[in-house]
C-alpha cells in the first residue's frame, strides 16, 4: 500500500466540542483550588513552633519612659508585627509595658497578656485567635482583634476600654459585653463577621457602632453602615 494510499484512508479525529474544552478547564481549575485549599489547611495546622525569643524582644522595644515611682526606667512600646510567632510566653516577664503590637503572627493564646497589668494599647490582628478572652486589663483603652477566627465576645470587661475592634471575625452573636464593665466603651466595630442580631449591645456608652459594609449599586466603593447612639 502507497503513503498515498494511506492518506485517503486517514480520517481526522474530531475536533473537541467548545463545551467539553470549557468543561475540563473548569474541573482543571477546581482541582487545583482544592489541592491548594488543602495544602493551606494543612500548612495552617502545622505553624513551625516559633516562640518569642530575648533577641526579638531588644529589636522591638523602643519608648524608654519612667516607671513606678519615677526612679526607675523601662521600654514600654514592642512591637512583633510579621514575625510568624507561635509563642509570646515571654511576655510575662515584660510588666511595664503599655503598647504591644503582635498583629500578623501565628497566635492562639494571648493568655501572657494577663501580666501586663499596665497595658494601655493593643493591636493582635490577623492571628489564629479563637477568643479575645482576656482577665480584666484596668488601664487598658483601645484593642483591636481584627481578622482572627473569633466566634463570641465572652471575655471583654476592661472598664477604661474606649474602642473595641473584632472585625473579620466568625461572631454570631453579640454575648458577655457587661455594660457595668464596659462602662467607658463608645466605639465598636464588627464588620466582617456573621451577626444574627444587634441583641446583646446594651452598652451605655456606645457612640459608635459599625456593624456592615453597604454596597451601592451608584457607588463602586462600599460604604459602612454605622450607627451613632
Amino acid at each position: 500500500m502507497s503513503d498515498e494510499d494511506d492518506l485517503d484512508d486517514y480520517e481526522p479525529e474530531p475536533e473537541p466540542d467548545e463545551e467539553d474544552l470549557e468543561k475540563e478547564d473548569d474541573e482543571k481549575e477546581t482541582e487545583e483550588w482544592e489541592d491548594y485549599r488543602k495544602e493551606g489547611e494543612e500548612f495552617s495546622e502545622e505553624w513551625m513552633p516559633i516562640p518569642l525569643t530575648e533577641n526579638m524582644m531588644k529589636e522591638g522595644l523602643s519608648l524608654l519612659c519612667k516607671t513606678g515611682n519615677g526612679l526607675a526606667h523601662a521600654y514600654v512600646k514592642l512591637e512583633l508585627k510579621d514575625r510568624d510567632l507561635t509563642d509570646i510566653n515571654l511576655l510575662r516577664s515584660y510588666i511595664h509595658l503599655r503598647y504591644v503590637d503582635i498583629s500578623e503572627n501565628h497566635l492562639t493564646d494571648l493568655s501572657p497578656l494577663n501580666f501586663l497589668t499596665h497595658l494601655l494599647w493593643l493591636k493582635a490582628d490577623s492571628n489564629q485567635l479563637r477568643t479575645a478572652r482576656l482577665n480584666e486589663l484596668p488601664y487598658l483603652q483601645i484593642a483591636s482583634f481584627a481578622y482572627n477566627q473569633i466566634t463570641d465576645t465572652e471575655g471583654i470587661s476592661h472598664p477604661r476600654l474606649g474602642s473595641l475592634d473584632l472585625k473579620g471575625n466568625h461572631i454570631h452573636m453579640v454575648t458577655g459585653l457587661d455594660p457595668q464593665k464596659l462602662s467607658s466603651l463608645h466605639t465598636l466595630e464588627l464588620r466582617g463577621n456573621q451577626l444574627e442580631s444587634t441583641l446583646g449591645l446594651n452598652l451605655p456608652k456606645l457612640k459608635n457602632l459599625f456593624l456592615v459594609v453597604h454596597w451601592n449599586s451608584w457607588s463602586e466603593e462600599g460604604a459602612v453602615l454605622g450607627v451613632r447612639i
